[in-house]
């Protein structure tokens, strides 16, 4: 509903509304740093009253001139007085500049650590939405864009003292010129608010195919991506791709610039009249002897700052209101909270784990979609068990290990721990008790020790244990070929680092698991890359090393699978079969056959 409103253009009421989201920035400028906030506001209130203070000392100097009391001490006084409000208003100016840039360093760096810190307390089900990702890019520029909009408050503070303080000198002398400056001023505010917003929702309708952009020019310059670039000849479809985009957001841009350049001509000249008729106002009370030299000067000086400054307080405001506009996804975002949670005084994980995980008529879909991968499954991981999960894609093998994990919660029935829901306990200390390495595990450009420490990062100073784990997982063998070691920055993307194979950045990933000393290791399949004889050996190694330990596991080999104490064989949702290797081959079903399929392949 929201985006339906924004891209049919939206209205008064919309952009007023979009002011309510000023106050919660407000606080997390606040938050960012209050003495800088303070300290400038107090700066900016008396610099916006320094233009009416040298206007007065100046009327105060021209009627002394005309009056032929310049050799009265006073008179040099005033002088002097107007040299050093200008001395003020100098050093005032780089001082709000100073502190604004302190400012903006400070609500920089805040707002976007708590941007990194809300996106990692989410779910995984939030990631997995696309439209979250339009959400938050969205966020992620607004936390840093708005900066203009932050220091545009600072500014409306400055102008709306000075414009009130100009405006009561006005308006003692005459309402009427008062009137005349606000009257031009008015049409030039609503139309430049108009065009701002329609700025907004133009934005809000690219934001889609700005994220493809941003793909297409990371596919473009891609290491991954740049053998197949070169041997497919994909250059001139993603440029051709490309430039149809960016056409289109270009097209968009220029006929909303052409639109506002006209409009915005027209209401200036609208304005400048304003100006001009309270102008000629002032000349002629002056001929007619109304007013003196001394007057004139002061108000033909408060008129253009008048003017000027209650333009810019209007734009600064409409700015102020459509800007609001694009924090909306901000808050937005900072307002999404995780689904899966721990509960209020949630218990410990059991240590030791007694009884295991058991599921108990589980089923699950995931969200949007009504198939149900998991389907009434009862299912029972033993302590000092390891279990295999074999099926072909989309059966629920990796699905299992995200509730075991609770990365989900069951759409149906109960996943329980030592006989108690999993929803029960806290998950950061369920989290601690469990070690997972994913098919698509993560390649940190970082240090190798860094590398193994994210495993466990509190163990990142403990040199010995990050030896240890990379001992179990033959990641010691890779780290020994390095130049540096344990401090070899691996990866492409910063200076001096250097790339590993898959199967030495897999080594790398199992040394992850080997560090948490967690009660249950799981592997979904990270060493699918590897070959036979290599998978073997790392399997091999894994259930030696998990003797004494819960272990699940997931591979397409069957030499590596009949190393499990049990096989569960996953089919349509629920288990078709289980049993040990020489059980499942003997029953002649759905194992037997998929072993022997594959077992003919190297004959």
């Amino acid at each position: 509903m929201v985006e339906e409103k924004i891209n049919a253009g939206g209205g008064w009421q919309q952009r007023i509304a979009a002011l309510r989201n000023v106050p919660p920035v407000l606080t997390i400028v606040w938050e960012s740093g209050r003495a800088v906030v303070a300290l400038g506001l107090v700066l900016r209130v008396f610099a916006a009253l320094l233009p009416v203070a040298l206007l007065g000392v100046t009327k105060l100097i021209i009627d002394g001139i005309q009056a032929k009391t310049t050799n009265r001490p006073g008179f040099w006084w005033l002088v002097a007085t107007e040299f050093g409000l200008a001395i003020l208003g100098s050093v005032l100016s780089r001082l709000i500049d100073y502190l604004d840039s302190l400012l903006a360093d400070n609500y920089t760096r805040h707002v976007s650590i708590r941007v990194m810190t809300h996106a990692a307390a989410l779910d995984l089900q939030t990631y997995e939405n696309p439209l979250f990702y339009d959400r938050l890019e969205r966020a992620r520029v607004q936390a840093t864009d708005r900066l203009g909009m932050i220091q545009s408050i600072g500014r409306l503070v400055q102008q709306v003292v000075t414009t009130v303080s100009l405006s009561i000198s006005i308006l003692f002398f005459s309402p009427w010129l008062l009137l005349l400056l606000v009257a031009g001023v008015i049409p030039a505010f609503l139309g430049e608010s108009h065009f701002a917003f329609l700025g907004y929702a133009k934005n809000f309708r690219q934001t889609p195919i700005r994220r493809q952009l941003d793909y297409l020019l990371v596919l473009g310059g891609s290491r991954e991506a740049a053998k197949e670039m070169k041997l497919f000849g994909l250059s001139r479809f993603l440029v051709e791709r490309f430039t149809r985009l960016s056409n289109t957001i270009y097209t968009e841009n220029v006929g909303l610039a052409r639109r506002r350049l006209i409009a915005g001509s027209f209401l200036s000249i609208v304005g400048i009249a304003g100006l001009y008729s309270a102008y000629v106002f002032v000349i002629m009370r002056t001929i007619s002897g109304a007013l003196g030299i001394g007057s004139l000067t002061f108000l033909t000086g408060a008129i253009v700052q008048a003017s000027t400054n209650i333009q810019q307080t209007f734009s600064t405001l409409s700015g102020i209101a459509d800007q609001a506009l694009f924090l909306t996804d901000l808050l937005a975002f900072f307002a999404m909270q995780p689904t899966i949670r721990s509960k209020p005084l949630a218990l410990p994980a059991p240590r030791p784990i007694v009884r295991g995980f058991e599921f108990c008529n589980v089923s699950f879909a995931y969200p949007g979609s009504s198939r149900l991968i998991l389907n009434q499954l009862n299912f029972h991981l033993h302590p000092k068990e390891r279990v295999a999960l074999i099926g072909e894609n989309g059966q629920g093998k990796t699905t299992i290990v995200k509730l075991i994990t609770r990365l989900y919660d069951p759409t149906g029935g109960q996943v329980l721990l030592d006989g108690v829901d999993l929803r029960e306990y806290s998950l950061e200390d369920l989290y601690r008790e469990i070690s997972v390495i994913f098919q698509d595990f993560m390649r940190y450009e970082m240090t190798a020790s860094e590398n193994i420490a994210v495993g466990k990062i509190d163990a990142l100073e403990d040199s010995a244990s990050l030896e240890i784990a990379a001992h179990k997982s033959l990641a010691d063998e890779v780290v020994g070929r390095l130049p540096f070691k344990y401090d070899q920055m691996l990866g492409r993307r910063f200076d001096g680092g250097l790339d590993l194979s898959g199967g030495e950045w897999q080594k790398v990933a199992l040394a992850r698991a080997y560090l948490r000393d967690a009660q249950l290791l799981v592997l979904d399949e990270p060493t699918a890359a590897l070959d036979a004889r290599s998978e073997f050996e790392v399997f091999k190694r894994f259930a030696e090393l998990t003797q004494d330990k819960m272990a699940l596991f997931i591979s397409h080999r069957f030499s590596t699978v009949r190393m499990a104490d049990r096989i569960v064989v996953l089919e349509n949702g629920s288990i078709a079969e289980q049993g040990s290797h020489d059980q499942l081959s003997k029953l002649g079903g759905r194992y037997a056959e998929m072993f022997e399929m594959q077992a003919a392949s190297y004959r």
